[in-house]
């Protein structure tokens, strides 16, 4: 798996205020953090993550990070979280960890289908439960992409955790049974086969009360003779 050139910059002050000023300087702060590390305050370059985020996927890019000011140094990272403003999606904050490449970690990796469903030919809708999972893996191993091939999905069948195929030591920490899409009937035409089933239901009651019906007629018949 490529890993990324990044950089960010030793801030050595916190608070609203250094975060309004870095952002005025087109900056935002982040924090990097590790199990063997303490939290190191940076600031990085809201045009420098812009680029990145242009190619790749951030929550499994791995990332080369050279940290400059005070002493620089370089460690390889992954970003945890990225905050945004609710509205305009602003850059805020940035969450970043470092890695042990001879150890596993958890990735979020999305899912793609290929092909197109029979059952969807046939008039059923494809319901994706999950658009991506998790995986666990050693760094170097994330899948870019989990790719499933839906052609033979008939109406009423679905995928499970345990048919997705993997290269690699890569794990899906889920239940085995776990349903990542299924294809349904269209709701409208399960209430059009429920409203037919009524109207069978009622004819059959009809007929029940026409032939009582008849039948009382006939003793009632009998019993004047």
């Amino acid at each position: 798996m490529e890993i990324h050139p990044f950089k960010a910059q030793t801030r050595h002050s916190t608070g609203k205020g250094t975060a309004r000023s870095l952002r005025r300087d087109g900056k935002i702060p982040a924090v990097l953090y590790g199990s063997d590390i303490e939290s190191i305050p940076l600031s990085i370059s809201i045009y420098d993550i812009e680029q990145l985020l242009k190619k790749v996927n951030y929550a499994q890019a791995l990332l080369n990070l050279k940290v400059e000011g005070g002493e620089p140094f370089e460690k390889t990272v992954m970003i945890k979280e990225i905050q945004t403003e609710p509205l305009n999606q602003n850059f805020l904050h940035m969450d970043l960890y470092e890695v042990d490449m001879k150890r596993k970690l958890t990735a979020t990796v999305p899912i793609v289908t290929t092909g197109t469903s029979k059952g969807v030919e046939a008039g059923g809708i494809l319901q994706i439960i999950r658009r991506e999972l998790d995986v666990n893996c050693l760094p170097t191993e994330i899948p870019k992409q989990i790719t499933i091939d839906i052609t033979d999905l008939d109406i009423g069948d679905s995928i499970h955790v345990d048919e997705i195929e993997l290269e690699g030591d890569v794990e899906i920490p889920f239940d085995a049974n776990f349903t990542i899409m299924t294809v349904v009937v269209p709701k409208v035409v399960e209430e059009e086969v429920e409203e037919v089933e009524e109207g069978e239901e009622g004819e059959e009651l009809e007929e029940g009360a026409e032939e009582a019906a008849a039948a009382t007629e006939e003793d009632e018949s009998g019993s004047k003779e």
